[in-house]
């Protein structure tokens, strides 16, 4: 699978934890991300990733901020980009399930990076259920 990744200062170290086990299970990972803890703006890393899922070029995403509601809503902007803040396992597999989310935004300074993982592996593993949900999920890019 090929998985775009994207993180401020605050997500380095989690972003790279990510990047190995991804790696490691044979994914192709872009990494969109700062590779220093020094202070950035995070939608300057949010955008390239919603943008390579928009295209294509990535078949889902994940990105990582702080509190991950910031790049969360930085990538929500796109249309065509469903990202789920999710900090458990359960969240994170619904998003994919009910929801069809292409992003996974991760919360670095609220969550484990062990759960962190479980998150990212339910995601990754999780299909979309459609039926009752798809009408609701293409309610989603209407413009007002």
């Amino acid at each position: 699978m090929n998985i775009s990744i994207g993180n401020d200062h605050a997500g380095v170290e989690l972003k790279n934890t990510i990047i190995l086990l991804l790696e490691s299970q044979g994914h192709k990972l872009t990494n969109h991300g700062t590779n220093d803890s020094s202070s950035v703006d995070y939608p300057d890393f949010g955008h390239p990733v919603a943008e390579d899922v928009k295209s294509g070029r990535s078949e889902i995403g994940i990105v990582i901020c702080g509190s991950g509601n910031g790049i969360n809503m930085t990538v929500n902007k796109h249309k065509g980009i469903r990202s789920a803040l999710c900090w458990n396992e359960e969240l994170a597999e619904l998003a994919r399930l009910h929801n069809n989310a292409n992003v996974l935004a991760l919360p670095a300074r609220f969550i484990s990076e062990e759960l962190a993982l479980k998150c990212v592996s339910r995601f990754i593993s999780t299909s979309f259920e459609g039926g009752r949900h798809e009408n609701r999920v293409k309610k989603i890019d209407q413009n007002f």
